[in-house]
């Protein structure tokens, strides 16, 4: 794994593991790199939930979401990972059920030595979106447009873990324009990435590419 990353480094290579956890059906994952040049989609899907096991919410639900997590940090060598994170306005249950599963995405990234950024849903959105109430349809399809994709990405939790990828590069990106330090759940880089998705929307700035530190690179449609 270490040969990979160096490999990834050398060559400027930015590698972004994407997780849309879910408290019931499937949790995405997505996988993103960008070489200075262009983002691309290197891996994605969602795991199917276990029928019976998963209505009764047993471990092996938990299990399998860990097995998932850590075969893909082993395989793609990612530098960082973004995670999505719990939503405030959902029932207790709900929530504690997501916290679980967002609590062994996050432990088999410690077990690797991965970096961790998290991002709320409404975050992610507007900064795919341009607006945090873009619905699941319109996400896929911005998702599809910005990374160049042929297809439109199925299922939709698969689509959302590439979003939360796509906002990690954005966010990086306005942290090294304003030479902000790394984001650890402070509030002010969130505020500046979220001031720049809303300024994309309203003065017609659009993605297109990469830039040389391996993000998004921003050009005007005008």
């Amino acid at each position: 794994m270490n040969n990979i990353k160096e490999r990834a480094a050398g060559n400027g290579c930015l590698r972004v593991l994407g997780v849309d956890p879910a408290a019931a059906g499937p949790t995405g994952y997505g996988i993103v790199e960008s070489d200075g040049q262009c983002c691309r989609v290197l891996h994605y899907g969602a795991l199917k939930s276990v029928s019976k096991q998963q209505r009764g919410w047993s471990g092996k639900a938990l299990q399998g979401v860990h097995a998932l997590i850590c075969g893909l940090i082993e395989e793609f060598a990612p530098d960082a990972m973004a995670v999505e994170s719990v939503f405030t306005a959902l029932n207790m249950r709900t929530a504690l059920r997501l916290a679980e599963v967002r609590g062994v995405v996050l432990l088999a990234a410690a077990q690797h030595g991965l970096e961790v950024h998290s991002y709320a849903p409404r975050e992610v959105k507007a900064s795919i979106a341009g607006h945090g109430h873009a619905d699941k349809r319109q996400i896929q399809t911005m998702v599809r447009a910005l990374l160049s994709m042929t297809v439109t990405p199925e299922p939709a939790d698969a689509a959302d873990a590439l979003a939360v990828a796509l906002c990690h590069l954005r966010a990086e990106q306005v942290r090294r324009r304003f030479g902000l330090p790394r984001k650890n759940d402070g509030t002010k880089l969130r505020s500046v990435s979220a001031a720049a998705a809303s300024a994309s929307a309203t003065t017609g700035i659009r993605s297109s590419g990469t830039t040389r530190g391996g993000l998004p690179r921003i050009v005007s449609t005008r």
